[in-house]
């Protein structure tokens, strides 16, 4: 581990912050407004939530603010960059990438601004901001004929459409079907995030450990989405004994990859092996969806805050501070080493979704427990965007 501690060269003396750079590529503005948002959410909720205002407000507010403010724009951020590469395309820069990246600052304020107006004014910006990734995602996809990519703007298209779900049963005050369709959009989240781990972790890592051999996992791989597009069709279908099993499938499955792609060869890189923590807690999270889903679940473990945290800090957030470093790294045009303050992110990270686990068993020590949590998440995005701001508003290094 000590070998990948290195400080990285800083930009060269006398480069300034430049707009064309930073509105080059999707990942620069998009990366710094995912990871700021998810620091000042946080610490909203958990600190200030008298801010909050309806009719989004309350848990409501939380828990669309994290999948869709939060999780899903790191998402859209990454598609749009790896689409550039994967089709020889940019699909969105300059001016058009700034505005866009403007419906996503207008859909946070008015959700948090709150009342009819500022409310459906964010609803219209959100999904404009769904839809207009999708539009160019697949234009570049049918221009460049990555005929196998053709699927990920119709899934960025579902999470606008499972946002657009929740958002009207969150108008219309209806918390059970509120949180029917948060697992819908958890749940396409995962689709999307498994598609993308399942190509980028074996590739990230015979890149970085010499001599490593590892399966691309095709087949199941495409088993994989099959089933966990099943579980979304049987999710809204309603039937939740099937939706279980094909949950289930889902995350042994990727269980089942992770053993596959030899996890003690990449032991002693932090860059690789955060990636694999976070899979490895996708599927974990996927079972106990499945456990819930069943209606077999007792006591704490009926609760889908269970569930959700697994996946949705263990897994997607894990995934995200890995691959918000090291993509930005390679990016960027930086050794793909981290610096002490990038793998403190990571361990920061680990030790708030371990926080928050702990705090979902009812003990006297909850409230405590929640709230260093959060102060760990806050501490970990701080310090990725004090580390990182520089470097994405200024011209690749090399």
């Amino acid at each position: 581990m000590a070998e990948s501690l290195h400080s990285l060269t800083p930009p060269k003396t006398g480069t300034r912050p430049d707009m064309q750079a930073f509105l080059s590529l999707g990942f620069r503005p998009l990366y710094i407004a995912g990871g700021g948002w998810a620091l000042i959410s946080i610490a909203i909720w958990i600190f200030a939530p008298q801010w909050l205002n309806a009719p989004l407000a309350g848990m409501a507010w939380h828990a669309h603010e994290m999948l869709w403010g939060f999780i899903a724009t790191i998402a859209v951020a990454f598609l749009l960059t790896a689409s550039a590469t994967w089709t020889g395309f940019n699909p969105l820069k300059g001016t058009p990438l700034g505005l866009v990246c403007l419906l996503w600052v207008v859909a946070r304020g008015g959700f948090l601004i709150g009342g009819d107006i500022a409310t459906h004014v964010a609803c219209a910006s959100e999904l404009a901001f769904f839809v207009i990734s999708a539009i160019c995602l697949m234009r570049v996809m049918i221009k460049g004929k990555s005929r196998r990519n053709y699927g990920l703007p119709l899934l960025v298209l579902g999470l606008g459409i499972a946002d657009a779900l929740y958002l009207r049963a969150a108008l219309s005050g209806d918390y059970v079907l509120l949180m029917q369709r948060f697992d819908l959009g958890l749940i396409c989240m995962a689709v999307i995030a498994l598609l993308i781990a399942r190509r980028v972790i074996p590739f990230f890592s015979m890149r970085m450990v010499p001599g490593l051999d590892i399966p691309m996992q095709v087949r199941s791989g495409h088993i994989q989405m099959v089933v966990s597009i099943l579980a979304i069709i049987l999710g809204i279908a309603g039937q939740h004994r099937l939706m279980a099993v094909a949950l289930a499938i889902t995350g042994v499955i990727s269980l089942w990859q992770t053993v596959r792609w030899k996890p003690l060869a990449i032991l002693h890189k932090p860059m690789l092996w955060i990636l694999y923590l976070g899979y490895i807690a996708m599927g974990i999270g996927l079972l106990f969806a499945a456990w819930h889903s069943s209606g077999l679940a007792s006591g704490v473990l009926t609760r889908s805050a269970v569930h959700v945290h697994i996946i949705g800090m263990g897994g997607f957030s894990v995934l995200i501070i890995g691959m918000l470093t090291r993509t930005a790294l390679g990016h960027l045009g930086h050794p793909l080493k981290l610096d002490n303050s990038m793998l403190l992110s990571y361990y920061l990270v680990i030790v708030a979704v371990v926080l928050r686990l702990a705090a979902l068993w009812p003990s006297n020590a909850s409230l405590m427990l929640l709230d260093a949590s959060a102060l760990s998440w806050i501490a970990a995005m701080a310090l990725y965007l004090w580390r990182f701001v520089p470097m994405l508003i200024r011209p690749r290094a090399s």
